[in-house]
């Protein structure tokens, strides 16, 4: 075998493998502790969104001011969208307090790659060809009389 050839063989194999990972994407998500319901209710449309994409959501709340010295407001709003999002992702990383912020990390249930697996499946339609439709078994045949025609007397 020429080195040629080993090295395009070489360069497909590793094409191949690049091809079948799956990238992990973390999106990030800023919040308040005082953010108003129907703010939270886009945020957190914008988290089930990114998770049903297979990616990861990194959820940062910013404490300004006083709200810093009330962490727990934080915390009680991380474990609510944790517990609203929980059928689409779990927590990979318990919220923790960094400096200012507090951070939390949702990873999807399942891999971007499984995903799109299952997004190419259930396009696919099964059609039955012609063939195994006609090599069913043959229709029971009409010249003989049905049981019940026999019993029903015509009219007279």
């Amino acid at each position: 075998m020429d080195y040629g050839k080993y090295k395009y063989e070489s360069a497909v194999k590793a094409r191949e493998s690049r091809r079948n990972q799956a990238q992990t994407v973390v999106k990030e998500i800023k919040l308040r502790p005082k953010i108003d319901p129907h703010d939270y209710g886009t945020k957190k449309g914008h988290v089930e969104r990114f998770l049903k994409a297979g990616d990861k959501v990194k959820v940062t709340i910013m404490f300004r001011g006083r709200e810093q010295s009330r962490p727990e407001l934080g915390f009680r709003l991380l474990q609510r969208l944790a517990a609203d999002v929980e059928e689409l992702g779990f927590v990979e990383s318990q919220p923790k307090q960094d400096g200012r912020n507090m951070i939390m990390v949702i990873g999807p249930h399942r891999k971007k790659s499984e995903t799109k697996a299952h997004a190419g499946q259930s396009h696919s339609r099964s059609v039955p060809s012609p063939r195994a439709a006609t090599s069913a078994a043959p229709p029971p045949a009409a010249s003989e009389p049905a049981a019940d025609d026999a019993a029903v007397p015509g009219p007279a």
